[in-house]
């Protein structure tokens, strides 16, 4: 008995191309990196009518212990008059407390451009958008710290 093939016919269809419309979601909060020696803190503010102040999920007071370093933190916002406008939120890494509180005033510095562009002059005369680059210079071989040599002996 002859085998007889039975092929079924393949009918393809194009598919219409799906073009997706994305909406532009309102932009809610205004990101900034600052930066100082070894630290960086990212901020995030965000307009509000009350204001918080969260550094490492942790209440600014609370982590910036000292008066002189939550003083230097709120610097910026209290220069530009909007201290009560904002919700501010910051992740900061590396460095030492005062170079911490340091990036947090530069980056809220910078985001605060981004908010409003004609703070720019003020903030940059008072030195709050000038990254800080001093670091500690690394340790060389041959040497006891980074430029100290051991010290000579005549005898």
């Amino acid at each position: 008995m002859p085998k007889t093939s039975t092929t079924k016919k393949k009918t393809t269809r194009k598919k219409a191309p799906v073009k997706k419309t994305v909406a532009k979601k309102p932009e809610r909060f205004i990101e900034a990196v600052g930066r100082r020696k070894t630290a960086v803190a990212r901020v995030r503010i965000t307009p509000q009518k009350t204001r918080s102040f969260i550094v490492n999920a942790k209440g600014y007071q609370e982590y910036f212990q000292s008066q002189q370093l939550q003083n230097v933190v709120m610097e910026a916002l209290d220069k530009a008059h909007l201290s009560q406008e904002f919700a501010v939120s910051v992740i900061t890494k590396g460095g030492g407390m005062q170079g911490q509180a340091e990036a947090t005033r530069h980056g809220i510095s910078r985001a605060l451009i981004k908010f409003q562009e004609d703070l720019k002059a003020p903030l940059k005369e008072l030195g709050f958008l000038t990254r800080d680059p001093r670091m500690r210079e690394r340790k060389k071989f041959g040497l006891k710290r980074a430029r100290r040599a051991r010290q000579w002996r005549k005898r």
